[in-house]
């Protein structure tokens, strides 16, 4: 399952990020610097709170403010999109995709992340071939931290002086097919609307199964769930898949999750809960102010092998199923993010798994997303209600 499918846009675009309800007037007039859309006195509707304005306006190039230009991002899904998507509706969000000859326009300067960092170096347009192989890099990025800059850098920027004319523009990205449609149809302009899913950090499909228990394809990282799932062995150690991640996204849960192997306290069948409480939006978001569901995630430990090195048991999952369903509600746990538990580095089959594992969780009264095999195409006579939960356990 390949996340990215915009990826071939991705180097041939760069991507503004806007409100739905400024798409005509920028199918008209094109993309404007806010100064002149404040200047000309257009009526606009902003993304950005006042704090991201307040740090734009701030920071200047050769003694222009940030605000003097239409900045345009090299990669679409990144920590201000991120961060809009997460204090907007995401249905109200677009990614407009503009033709890369923009970067050869006069005035034009390339930073090698967010340009509003202090960190941030700049690059007239001309030059953009010594940043360019870290901006291809960022381009590749499923995803992103701060412990190694990757947050900022995935922010490279194309800063164009007040104007970016409407002809530059290739194609309009939006989260899904009803937005698409109605953008479409609001527009006079053979200009491509395209639903993207995965660009806005939503699934790629949404199978329900019950009112609660859901399928979905996407990353499991950006769910909007309180409690994620990494799949892990009882040897402390985490090599691969899911786990890798955490541990290089999340080195706090890499220290929990060692702890309790070093204690025995995870064992098969006996999953740990860690309730963090570092804020989540600290690594995803680009800036301190997102707030409501997204503000703290905790992590479950699922040991689903007990070495690293051996494939995984069916009964031992089982097992931390039954306790999973036996202790969540007086853990706290009001909504779960899972993973196809032993169905990618385990060698287990989805066939195999996939109905005991719908059949435990539909027993749990809150939401629950089963994340599918990233690593394998699921077929979809193993994905329906009826083989799913033909053996649903009711006590």
């Amino acid at each position: 399952m390949e996340f990215t499918v915009y990826t071939s846009d991705v180097s041939s675009s760069l991507f503004y990020i806007t409100h739905v309800d400024n798409i005509p007037s920028i199918i008209s007039k094109g993309i404007l610097s806010h100064n002149s859309i404040e200047s000309e006195g257009l009526a606009h509707t902003s993304v950005y709170d006042k704090q991201i304005i307040s740090n734009r306006k701030k920071k200047e190039i050769e003694g222009k403010s940030l605000w003097n230009y239409a900045n345009l991002y090299f990669q679409p899904r990144n920590p201000m999109l991120y961060r809009v998507t997460m204090e907007k509706s995401v249905d109200s969000i677009a990614a407009i995709a503009i033709r890369k000859s923009i970067i050869e326009a006069s005035g034009v300067f390339i930073s090698d992340g967010n340009a509003a960092s202090n960190n941030t170096k700049f690059y007239p347009g001309e030059q953009f071939n010594l940043v360019e192989p870290q901006i291809q890099r960022m381009a590749k990025l499923k995803w992103w931290s701060w412990h190694d800059s990757t947050k900022r850098q995935i922010m490279a920027e194309c800063l164009v002086p007040e104007k970016i004319p409407p002809h530059l523009i290739n194609a309009i990205y939006v989260s899904n097919h009803e937005i698409a449609k109605k953008i479409d149809k609001s527009i006079s302009s053979n200009t491509p609307v395209i639903p993207e899913p995965i660009m806005f950090f939503q699934p790629v499909k949404k199978i329900d199964l019950t009112n609660d228990l859901s399928l979905v394809e996407g990353d499991l990282f950006f769910s909007r769930m309180q409690t994620l799932t990494v799949s892990v062995n009882c040897k402390g150690v985490m090599g691969k898949g899911l786990a890798s991640r955490a541990k290089y996204q999340f080195p706090d849960v890499y220290v929990h999750y060692q702890d309790q192997c070093k204690k025995k306290t995870l064992r098969m069948g006996k999953p740990v809960l860690y309730k963090r409480e570092s804020p989540y939006k600290e690594e995803f978001a680009d800036g301190l102010n997102v707030t409501s569901t997204i503000d703290n995630r905790w992590f479950l430990h699922f040991p689903t092998k007990d070495d690293w090195k051996n494939n995984s048991n069916i009964d031992d999952i089982e097992k931390g199923l039954q306790w999973l369903v036996t202790n969540y509600k007086k853990l706290g746990i009001t909504s779960l993010a899972i993973p196809a538990l032993g169905c990618g580095l385990g060698n287990l089959a989805w066939k195999d798994m996939g109905p005991i594992l719908c059949s435990y969780l539909s027993t749990m009264d809150i939401p629950v997303w089963v994340y599918l095999p990233a690593e394998k195409n699921v077929p979809e006579e193993f994905l329906t209600k009826e083989f799913l939960l033909k053996g649903k356990i009711t006590g």
